[in-house]
């Protein structure tokens, strides 16, 4: 096996390790600081069987005994035995190392490596195919994003709006917000597509609530199956964010977001003549020029 395949190897054992612990982790009813633990163990699963429970709390910015009692809480005696767990699930030594490529190459890499663990989550298609169909269902479609998921809200829903009758962009916040939940329900809606990332806006959270109160199924795409949104979720998506750059990067939610599209496409069955009534107009009117 030459270096390249060697590498690719060692990448799909980590993302399929990701998901592995994901799968684990979210088998449990965890208190806010033991997602925060949780989801750092999932961002660092090929590193993770290594780490002290110092260096985990490090990590995650909580105490070493909120670590102890995290383990605890899963079910294991101590940290110890969660760690001999996850070398279980441990990728094989011989992922590339980080120290050789510079700053903008290793936000580069870490994202290449949020799109694996989103590849290994997609191999069970159950999920997405559950929210494409709520979604595809749901007239008018309200798509919620604020602050920083804005701009992955705005891109559902302008290639949303080729293909389903009625998606309704909800990208400010403030008192309106809930107005216009208000407004999406008495049109008929039955879910509301969210789009969440850090730094997660306490309105997001309020709104989601305030949603299913409502009577809307929420489905989310978030940064972590352990992001504050998710109780207030009925269908959470998890797609990883780079952290690397002084702000965060977001390649696999986007592409989440795409993936979500595809799906609610397999449910609307009249998606296609509208995709070939847009093109034939936007011909007619020259909208583009290739």
């Amino acid at each position: 096996m030459d270096s390249d395949a060697a590498q690719a190897g060692a990448q799909d054992a980590a993302g399929g390790a990701s998901a592995r612990l994901l799968k684990l982790f979210e088998a449990h009813r965890l208190t806010p600081t033991q997602r925060r633990i949780a989801h750092c163990l999932v961002r660092k699963a090929a590193e993770a069987p290594f780490l002290s429970s110092v260096e985990v709390a490090e990590l995650a910015g909580v105490s070493q005994p909120s670590v102890t009692r995290f383990a605890v809480a899963l079910g294991f005696d101590g940290y110890p035995a969660l760690r001999r767990h996850l070398r279980e699930v441990a990728p094989p030594s011989g992922a590339p190392d980080g120290s050789a490529y510079n700053e903008y190459q290793q936000a580069v890499h870490a994202e290449i490596e949020n799109l694996r663990h989103l590849s290994a989550l997609l191999g069970d298609t159950g999920p997405v195919s559950r929210a494409g169909a709520v979604l595809a269902a749901s007239r008018p479609l309200p798509v919620l994003g604020l602050r920083a998921a804005g701009a992955q809200a705005r891109g559902f829903a302008y290639f949303a709006a080729k293909v389903h009758p009625d998606v309704r962009l909800l990208d400010e916040g403030g008192t309106m917000l809930a107005d216009r939940i208000d407004a999406a329900v008495r049109a008929g809606a039955s879910a509301l597509l969210c789009f969440a990332l850090p730094r997660h806006p306490r309105e997001v959270v309020d709104a989601l609530a305030y949603a299913r109160q409502s009577g809307l199924t929420v489905v989310t795409v978030a940064d972590s199956a352990f992001a504050p949104v998710a109780a207030h979720t009925d269908l959470l998506l998890p797609a990883a964010v780079g952290t690397g750059l002084a702000f965060d990067t977001a390649c696999a939610p986007m592409l989440l977001g795409r993936v979500l599209l595809e799906s609610m496409c397999d449910d609307l069955p009249d998606a296609q003549a509208r995709l070939e009534e847009f093109d034939t107009n936007a011909a007619a009117r020259g909208v583009f020029v290739d």
